[in-house]
């Protein structure tokens, strides 16, 4: 049985699009270390994929700490993130002749991330990439985050794509579990120091980096 033909190309944003995995780490850590909780910098990888929300929640049900506001901790995280971006944002390698190619192919392109709004914008902003996309749809006000897959679902309905035409391009594992539950086709392009870990045989295609997709999707590798 031959897979269904690709007609969207759905983007993570956050370590896809834009290298701000280590802001967030950081922003992460230093908030959580304020408030007293006794994490690592590499803990902060546990929760990569997730809304900011789900982060604050994941750590207060591991080290509940006094006068608990999800929302406040979440908004000094968000604002750490976004200035980072604005001041030194660099795009992931191959972004831009990625999205030309899609675009020039014609397939339809989706953003779908747990990210805010106010870092979407500051994202799009910073990369000058709005321009490229039909859809964008974040989970930060959806029931359920990643992995859950309504933001991805969601995507693909305002692109006007049945999901299993799609295929979800990824960084994180939580990520991925969630393009594959909308019933997408998948690819992971974790962090150089993460490729060669064995989780990522969930997805149908694994990257190095977005300067390999033009080349795989005129294959079809896998599709």
């Amino acid at each position: 049985m031959t897979s269904p033909q690709i007609k969207a190309v759905i983007f993570d944003m956050d370590g896809v699009l834009i290298d701000s995995e280590p802001s967030w780490q950081k922003a992460e850590f230093r908030t959580m270390t304020d408030l007293g909780l006794p994490i690592t910098f590499d803990d902060t990888l546990q929760t990569t994929g997730l809304r900011i929300d789900q982060v604050v929640s994941y750590w207060y049900q591991r080290m509940p700490w006094k006068n608990y506001d999800n929302s406040a901790t979440a908004k000094t995280i968000v604002e750490q993130v976004v200035s980072f971006i604005e001041a030194e944002g660099q795009p992931m390698e191959g972004v831009v002749t990625a999205l030309t190619f899609c675009q020039e192919q014609g397939y339809k392109i989706g953003l779908a991330t747990s990210s805010s709004s106010d870092i979407i914008n500051a994202v799009l902003n910073k990369l000058n990439i709005s321009h490229f996309f039909d859809a964008i749809q974040s989970a930060e006000h959806l029931t359920y985050g990643k992995p859950h897959p309504e933001v991805y679902l969601n995507c693909a309905t305002e692109l006007g794509i049945s999901a299993d035409n799609c295929v979800a391009i990824e960084d994180s594992f939580n990520g991925l579990i969630a393009a594959r539950a909308a019933n997408m086709q998948t690819i992971a392009i974790p962090e150089k120091e993460h490729q060669a870990e064995a989780k990522w045989i969930i997805a149908h295609q694994q990257l190095k980096d977005l300067t390999q997709l033009p080349d795989l999707l005129s294959s079809r590798l896998g599709y």
